[in-house]
């Protein structure tokens, strides 16, 4: 029976144990946290740090794994690829490259380096340094870890008297204590955050999506909704699907998921944003597969395991899909949540709650402080548009 290790214990990770289960795979869980949930629902539990590389190694070698992932865990990505590498096992690409995806900094500057369209951007471990380079940027700018998730530590700075404050959130967010300061793009339209795939270094499933922001949520720049397929016109998603294809082929890709963060911006261009070997987090992967009858995770799973891989190819939707990010953006104690049953037959696909009532909830300031989420399926996206516009009439979040 193949072995694989999956990095982290998050709910995320319950599909990957579930499709790996129906595979005959024994799967092995690994966080420094016990009592996560995942635990519960995998094989075995090994507790080590996942951003130790050396000791994830240790333990992977120990139980002579067959396979290791980090989905939806950005944490895990670079000691994945590293245990890989050093096992000989499959992964989305070297230890080197996951290095460069998962440090902002390093990616700017590769970026910049090749050519793309790239911010200007600069990293820093101290404030000190940057605040002598205050006048290099094009103000406002976007202050942010090198190595977080989920928005979490990110601040856009419009004046230069606030830069200090934005450090300090930036560093008390990041592990390696480093952070990336870079000009603000003006974005037209929606970001794309979607997750793709690579077969031998070619993109063969190129994926966008509008990912959309809730003005009045503690923290503006955390997803509250992702909408497929993308607004985003042909043209940019065409040429983004090029400078994602030149820049696997300059990292020497193999095979295997990335989650990718991209925007049209004012200035007329395309940009990467970020590209990390892993699923995305808010259950990404799920609702695309749930969308386009194909599947990024058993896919991803066989990957991981050398083994054949089912046939992927461009997504194609089955209507108007919605990953809507269940928040409130006051603290309390969760309650229930009140939905219309004519409204929830129709178009509610999958309820994902993270809470239960009692539990204790905060206001969004990044994706770690969501309630749930909600999959939603509509015919034409003005049916989708006139749902998120009045919410109210079909779904209350009851917090006291």
């Amino acid at each position: 029976m193949k072995k694989l290790m999956l990095l982290g214990g998050l709910r995320y990770l319950l599909p990957v144990i579930e499709e790996a289960h129906k595979l005959g795979i024994y799967v092995i869980t690994a966080d420094y946290l016990p009592d996560n949930i995942a635990h519960k629902y995998s094989d075995e539990y090994c507790n080590v740090s996942i951003i130790d590389k050396e000791a994830v190694l240790k333990a992977a070698q120990e139980l002579k794994i067959d396979g290791i992932l980090s989905h939806a865990v950005d944490p895990g990505v670079v000691s994945a690829a590293y245990v890989a590498e050093k096992m000989g096992l499959p992964f989305q690409c070297s230890y080197e490259a996951a290095c460069i995806l998962q440090d902002k900094s390093l990616f700017r500057k590769f970026l910049t380096e090749h050519g793309f369209n790239c911010p200007k951007a600069k990293g820093y471990d101290n404030a000190e340094d940057a605040l002598k380079d205050i006048d290099y940027f094009n103000w406002p700018v976007i202050v942010k870890p090198v190595d977080s998730a989920g928005s979490k530590g990110v601040t856009k700075v419009e004046e230069k008297a606030d830069l200090q404050k934005a450090i300090e959130t930036a560093l008390s967010a990041s592990l390696s204590k480093h952070f990336v300061i870079e000009d603000f793009l003006d974005k037209v339209g929606a970001q794309s955050s979607a997750d793709i795939f690579t077969i031998d270094g070619k993109l063969v499933y190129p994926a966008y999506s509008d990912q959309l922001f809730d003005k009045n949520a503690a923290n503006p720049y955390t997803p509250a909704i992702e909408i497929w397929p993308a607004s985003m016109e042909q043209n940019f998603q065409d040429d983004l699907t090029a400078q994602l294809q030149r820049l696997f082929s300059l990292l020497g890709v193999k095979s295997g998921i990335y989650n990718v963060e991209s925007r049209v911006c004012s200035d007329g261009r395309a940009y990467i944003m970020e590209v990390s070997p892993r699923g995305g987090g808010n259950r990404i992967a799920e609702l695309q597969d749930m969308a386009t009858s194909q599947s990024l995770i058993v896919n991803e799973i066989k990957k991981a395991l050398g083994m054949s891989l089912d046939k992927i190819t461009a997504p194609k939707y089955d209507g108007i899909w919605c990953n809507y990010i269940l928040h409130t953006n006051k603290s309390g104690v969760f309650e229930a949540i009140d939905i219309n049953p004519e409204f929830q037959k129709k178009h509610i696909r999958d309820i994902g709650l993270i809470v239960k009532p009692g539990d204790k909830v905060a206001p969004f300031t990044g994706a770690n402080a969501s309630i749930g989420t909600l999959f939603l399926r509509f015919e034409t996206r003005q049916e989708l548009e006139n749902a998120l516009n009045n919410s109210a009439s079909w779904m209350q979040i009851r917090v006291k």
